[in-house]
């Protein structure tokens, strides 16, 4: 049975003394690149997960679950923080408020009832994905976490779309960006506080939200619990959580983590010559298209069968899924897949095809395309992040 918001004040105390007190260890995995050796953990509403950092917990999603549906579970959803100090403590949705002001008409000071009650309730899937997934994949290595392939999931998010709060407040016409900060604070004065902005029509496009339940529950502690920013399409370094402040802005926002931080080489591939730092940067926005094998792995030994059953997931920015070819052979031919359900054009689409592999070695390899028609690259393009990683990486099979 989901926790419900009136019951969660001894779930958060418990698990704040237990984030403070750090995980609970059990084996360790490893991850298919160099320094891949992961403790698995577990934390509160979490399930046993990869532990990429402590403090801030940053916890990665076990691959083995996105093979399980298109949505991911809550106590599977990947964590990310930035602030040592977080998740922040104290957090209560009876006494919870978020604030909207700057260059308003009228200021806003809202509770989660208030929320709940005087604004219509919105519901959108869509897919939250860290900028970094898969870095530790890149070649050359660049700094930053080394992050697998499960630094993302897919939830149905249900909340209150900024476009209404900027209504209720009247934004001015000289509104020309939102700022939203959160309830997490950086320890020490010299680190600046996470704060991220949207240009005024994105934040009142009518998709961007702030949720309060992810999949039918209240958002766990450490997914940004009682309520978070949903920027539907874009990577995850905008979906601020703990949600406490907006402040609309006359000019672009100059937070840091705009300006100096997540951001990508100015050109069409955003990338650079392997090595090379970028000369232009501008600040990461759209999920660009992808896709994955779930059912098989790596260096996976398989029967062979006549009809052996692949499938996947594949998600892009926001036109949708138009397409998910497969090859067995590296490459060198490709085979339609079967599209599943179409839960949104932000969501994760399932997939699925039934190949022939005969004994022997095989290469299998997913690709993508989206209705916008950008396509899923075999070769892998390099930036000094490893930011927005997609190449369809081959997943390699003895068939006996």
């Amino acid at each position: 049975m989901a926790t419900s918001f009136s019951d969660r004040r001894g779930v958060l105390t418990g698990a704040a003394a237990m984030l403070a007190a750090g995980a609970a260890r059990a084996e360790t995995v490893t991850l298919p690149f160099g320094n891949g050796e992961r403790p698995v953990a577990t934390y509160p509403e979490k399930r046993p997960m990869l532990l990429l950092t402590e403090r801030p917990p940053q916890l990665e999603t076990p691959y083995s679950v996105f093979d399980t549906g298109a949505f991911t579970p809550n106590d599977a959803f990947f964590v990310r923080y930035h602030l040592a100090g977080t998740p922040p403590r104290g957090l209560d949705a009876a006494t919870f408020r978020v604030k909207v002001g700057g260059a308003v008409e009228r200021p806003l000071d809202l509770g989660l009832a208030d929320l709940r009650r005087d604004f219509p309730a919105v519901t959108l899937a869509a897919v939250n994905e860290c900028s970094g997934n898969g870095r530790g994949f890149s070649a050359p290595r660049v700094a930053g976490g080394q992050l697998g392939e499960g630094m993302m999931g897919n939830a149905l998010w249900r909340g209150v779309s900024v476009k209404a709060l900027l209504e209720r407040a009247g934004a001015k016409p000289s509104a020309h960006a939102v700022e939203f900060n959160g309830a997490d604070r950086p320890q020490i004065t010299t680190i600046p506080d996470f704060v991220k902005g949207l240009g005024i029509d994105h934040a009142r496009d009518g998709e961007v939200m702030l949720a309060y339940e992810m999949n039918g529950a209240p958002l766990p502690l450490l997914n940004g619990y009682p309520l978070r920013l949903i920027v539907p399409g874009y990577y995850g370094t905008y979906w601020v959580k703990h949600v406490n402040e907006l402040t609309v802005l006359e000019q672009e926002s100059q937070s840091f983590w705009m300006q100096k931080s997540y951001r990508i080489p100015d050109n069409d591939c955003a990338c650079t010559p392997a090595g090379s730092p970028a000369t232009a940067t501008r600040p990461i926005g759209k999920l660009n298209v992808r896709s994955f094998i779930t059912n098989l792995t790596d260096g996976q030994t398989a029967r062979a069968s006549p009809r052996t059953l692949v499938r996947g997931i594949a998600f892009d920015g926001g036109s949708g899924i138009q397409a998910v070819e497969l090859s067995t052979d590296g490459g060198a031919t490709w085979k339609p897949a079967r599209l599943g359900q179409d839960h949104g054009k932000y969501s994760f689409r399932e997939w699925s095809a039934q190949v022939p592999l005969r004994p022997g070695e095989h290469v299998l390899i997913a690709r993508a395309k989206s209705r916008a028609g950008e396509i899923q690259p075999l070769t892998a393009s390099w930036n000094p992040s490893a930011y927005m990683r997609n190449v369809a990486d081959p997943v390699r099979v003895t068939v006996a």
